[in-house]
């Protein structure tokens, strides 16, 4: 099975690779009130702090937890006004009734729901949000493109290794498996799309971090770019749920 750690061996690359998450995310969590200056933010699973950053620059106290040795290192480095934790999800301390906002960015899916979810719900203060988003390399609903059928040809060539969780792209399976305990209701939901221009040596570095992509297939994805004439469009799709705890009657 592919494994979460496979970014931490690549961790500069991952940093300088993977793109931001699309402003109008960012958008949607401000007009939801989760982005109010002094609430306490948990980044799970931060990598080298696409999402802690953000956080931060909206004035939001973060404690950002990463297993991954050279991206916590990285977190520290680009954050330091964060607290970082390096640690897996579950093997942190969370506390109980302390943050406000928890965040699982491109990184629940590597999750144990049944030990996290409990533990976050406990973590999290009464009026608290859960918010889980992740960016989809290759946005199904897109035009298709020649660069698109190159990666599909190279992905129909081999069988992929199992990969935890619903599949990246199916946010209905997503927001079942988030929910299944009854611990947490989906609050908000919504799907951004979007598109960014590569280079070869951009998408080489971008595919280098998909933990289900071999060496050789990403470097036939780069030449795929030289091939069609050295840059490419790259369409994504984001979704974002935000979920609410739920709280016993009685």
């Amino acid at each position: 099975m592919a494994r979460g750690m496979h970014f931490d061996a690549g961790a500069d690359d991952y940093d300088a690779a993977r793109p931001p998450y699309p402003p109008a995310l960012w958008g949607r969590l401000r007009a939801l009130g989760l982005l109010e200056p002094g609430r306490a933010a948990l980044d799970l699973g931060a990598g080298s702090g696409q999402a802690t950053g953000p956080l931060l620059a909206a004035g939001l106290p973060v404690t950002a937890i990463e297993p991954g040795p050279r991206l916590a290192a990285l977190l520290r480095r680009a954050c330091p006004a964060a607290t970082v934790i390096e640690a897996r999800a579950e093997d942190a301390a969370l506390g109980v009734g302390y943050f406000d906002l928890a965040v699982a960015a491109t990184s629940v899916h590597w999750f144990d729901l049944d030990i996290v979810l409990p533990k976050l719900h406990a973590a999290l203060t009464p009026d608290g949000r859960f918010a889980v988003w992740r960016n989809v390399f290759g946005d199904p609903d897109a035009p298709p493109t020649p660069f698109r059928a190159r990666i599909a040809e190279i992905v129909a060539a081999r069988r992929p290794p199992a990969r935890p969780g619903p599949p990246a792209e199916d946010l209905t399976a997503m927001s079942e498996a988030l929910t299944a305990s009854g611990l947490f209701r989906v609050d908000d939901c919504s799907t951004y799309r979007w598109t960014v221009e590569f280079d070869a040596d951009a998408v080489r570095r971008l595919f280098g971090t998909f933990s289900d992509w071999s060496r050789d297939e990403v470097r036939q994805a780069a030449a795929a770019v030289t091939d069609l004439g050295g840059s490419v469009a790259e369409h994504y799709s984001s979704w974002l749920l935000v979920l609410a705890p739920q709280r016993s009657s009685r």
